[in-house]
């Protein structure tokens, strides 16, 4: 695919998944756009066959992503103070911060479910920025919503997402099999 086809299919296909979860923010009232959303979009219209790009990992990394975040605010007694934003760095704000990330990567890596955009979400949740249940819920709700999105669009554009897991590439060489193998599954 040429690279003016290609930019054309990417900025199509990020403005549309966050146009729809736009309209839905506005109809409800809820934050159903929020940062870590535009990179997980990203990376769904750029990179569709990257295991970091499946429906898997990015609902793994996402829900992962929002424990851990909630997790630390709770066990370090901060869900009821104010944002970072309101509130400012302290040190409970940088270890909730780190502590967060840093599990979210352990617990990722353990599953083999490498999504990056997930570490804006721990940290947007660890920072105090979206942290009701209701936000959690809308969240999960959005990731959700832009990767359907964004796996439909990959269908219509000729270039989809895997259906849920991406096969990685083999050690031999090739997209699935090896060389001289045919796909796998």
């Amino acid at each position: 695919m040429g690279q003016v086809r290609q930019s054309a299919r990417a900025f199509a296909g990020s403005a549309l998944a966050v146009a729809i979860a736009g309209l839905v923010a506005l109809v409800t009232h809820q934050p159903w756009l929020f940062p870590s959303l535009g990179p997980a979009v990203l990376l769904h219209v750029e990179k569709p066959q990257s295991p970091e790009s499946s429906p898997r990992n990015t609902f793994i990394g996402h829900g992962v992503a929002l424990l851990a975040g909630y997790g630390f605010l709770a066990a370090l007694g901060l869900t009821d103070n104010p944002s970072v934003l309101e509130e400012g760095v302290s040190g409970l704000r940088i270890v909730t911060a780190a502590g967060s990330l840093a599990a979210t990567a352990l617990v990722l890596v353990l599953l083999r479910a490498s999504h990056p955009p997930a570490g804006a979400t721990t940290l947007i949740v660890s920072l105090g920025l979206l942290i009701t249940p209701t936000q959690l819920v809308i969240v999960g709700g959005a990731v959700v919503l832009v990767t359907v999105v964004d796996w439909l669009y990959g269908r219509v554009s000729g270039h989809p997402m895997p259906l849920w897991a991406a096969l990685p590439p083999s050690p031999e060489g090739g997209d699935r099999g090896g060389p001289n193998r045919g796909p796998v599954g």
